[in-house]
């Protein structure tokens, strides 16, 4: 499928989360290739500094993706200020960890709103816009746990193998409409959301940077799917295909337990915090 092209040299590009890690970071290099940024975080004080450090190629909304109505509002304003999205990045994410009977319910309902109908409530408020113009260009930040099953992360694996189906099926129904949906599936990120993790030894590990890079990407290329680093491309099938107990084998070799069992708490607290208080 061929898509109309877009030049992020003038463009608008929606990000969401965009107040840390990631989203920040994608911030940057979008606006570094000339993009007018919408830097859009529930944090709003997390938004006003990003703002700040790209400048006036940037402005900060408020944005809480779980609700239908706060999306309409942030578009509503980002139109105003900016012009029509041109590019949505789906970034905004949380991860709690924790063995799945013991994580209370109200983290995982707020996994879920936030990692997958934070997704469809953006797609829904930006996209009809986009298809009246003929063209755009949807990315969601998913993760490789969205292909593999990691004991500890039992909720978050459902919000992101969720988040894998959901891009890939809106892909389909929006590409006659010149409208693109891709998916970035990044590895362990050394951000927040990982706080507290033992990250390495066998699990690859990125920057934030690394991802923001396979962001900006995918609005030249317009693949499907963007594994980082791109290595991981067939690790679901490779599991898939493999016997279990040779499964099961290699992850007991690279510590396929360490969300459970190698969680430094005190390290994790912050980000804990911040998931009790959504």
């Amino acid at each position: 499928m061929k898509y109309p092209g877009i030049d992020l040299r003038g463009a608008v590009v929606l990000i969401t989360g965009a107040g840390r890690g990631i989203g920040r970071s994608t911030a940057h290099a979008m606006a570094a290739r000339g993009a007018r940024v919408a830097v859009a975080d529930l944090d709003r004080a997390a938004a006003d500094e990003v703002v700040a450090e790209i400048g006036s190629a940037a402005g900060a909304y408020t944005l809480d993706v779980r609700t239908r109505a706060s999306w309409d509002a942030c578009v509503t304003a980002v139109t105003a200020d900016l012009g029509p999205v041109d590019v949505l990045v789906g970034n905004a994410g949380v991860m709690p960890v924790a063995p799945f009977l013991e994580e209370p319910d109200e983290i995982g309902e707020a996994t879920i709103d936030v990692n997958v109908w934070g997704l469809i409530h953006g797609m829904r408020a930006v996209t009809p816009a986009m298809i009246t113009r003929g063209r755009g260009h949807i990315v969601n930040v998913a993760s490789l746990a969205g292909k593999v099953a990691i004991p500890g992360l039992a909720v978050y694996n459902a919000s992101k193998f969720a988040a894998v189906g959901l891009s890939s099926t809106a892909r389909l129904e929006f590409a006659e409409h010149g409208v693109s949906v891709s998916t970035v599936l990044p590895s362990a990120v050394r951000t927040t959301l990982t706080s507290g993790l033992p990250l390495g030894k066998g699990l690859p590990t990125v920057d934030p940077e690394d991802i923001a890079a396979a962001v900006v990407r995918t609005v030249s290329t317009r693949r499907a799917q963007t594994p980082v680093p791109g290595y991981l491309a067939a690790v679901d099938v490779a599991l898939a295909l493999a016997p279990e107990p040779l499964v099961g084998l290699v992850r007991k070799v690279v510590g396929g337990n360490r969300a459970v069992d190698s969680v430094d708490a005190r390290a994790r607290a912050d980000y804990d915090e911040r998931l009790r208080r959504l």
